[in-house]
């Protein structure tokens, strides 16, 4: 069922938007509560009249959703996460995460308006939109890195491991092995998911 929305609902729509509703709730629960009318191809008129007389109030929630734009252009938020062996989050980063941490920030933008250009499912830098109303969009980032004490626990498995590994080469160069066939055969083995995590790890504790 189509009605138009009288007041902005959450989760739903802004003031004068058009929206597809259940029947029941519809009739339970937006139009009883003045929140919505009847919008149908039948009563044409009618839509045309709401819409009219709520221009006041669309404007108002337009300026408000331009003067979140401007606090919302360009932001960076950033996000503190623990890494798995294979570099992925432990869960992707969610849209209910956003509005909350926009939220903290005195920011007030619903989760259904917030779109990511690409799923953030491990550390980086991530484009993100949000749509606050008809023809007002904002476009922000959102940066990821590893937890700096998992990083440093990771750098510290990762030089014990090295260490091992010397220690390894050492005793079978001092049974005859040659340092230099060791080293361009070390060379030519892609590192692995371990390594990568570990060589990201470092590379965040020196910056």
């Amino acid at each position: 069922m189509k009605v138009i929305l009288t007041e902005k609902v959450a989760s739903l729509g802004n003031v004068g938007e058009v929206v597809n509703v259940s029947a029941g709730y519809a009739r339970n629960f937006l139009i009883p509560g003045n929140k919505a009318v009847l919008a149908d191809e039948s009563n044409k008129a009618q839509m045309g009249h709401y819409q009219k007389m709520l221009g006041k109030k669309v404007a108002e929630e337009k300026n408000a959703a331009e003067s979140t734009k401007k606090k919302l252009d360009g932001l960076q938020l950033e996000l503190i996460k623990k890494v798995g062996g294979n570099g992925k989050l432990f869960g992707a980063v969610t849209t209910s995460e956003l509005s909350k941490l926009l939220a903290d920030k005195g920011i007030e933008v619903e989760k259904r308006v917030i779109t990511l250009e690409t799923p953030i499912k491990a550390t980086g830098l991530f484009n993100a939109k949000a749509k606050l109303f008809s023809g007002v969009e904002s476009d922000f980032t959102v940066k990821v890195d590893m937890d700096p004490a998992q990083a440093e626990e990771i750098k510290k498995k990762a030089e014990a491991a090295a260490a091992k590994k010397k220690a390894k080469a050492e005793a079978a160069e001092a049974e005859g092995a040659s340092e230099e066939e060791s080293a361009e055969g070390e060379e030519k083995q892609p590192l692995t998911d371990e390594q990568k995590l570990a060589k990201e790890a470092d590379e965040l504790l020196r910056s």
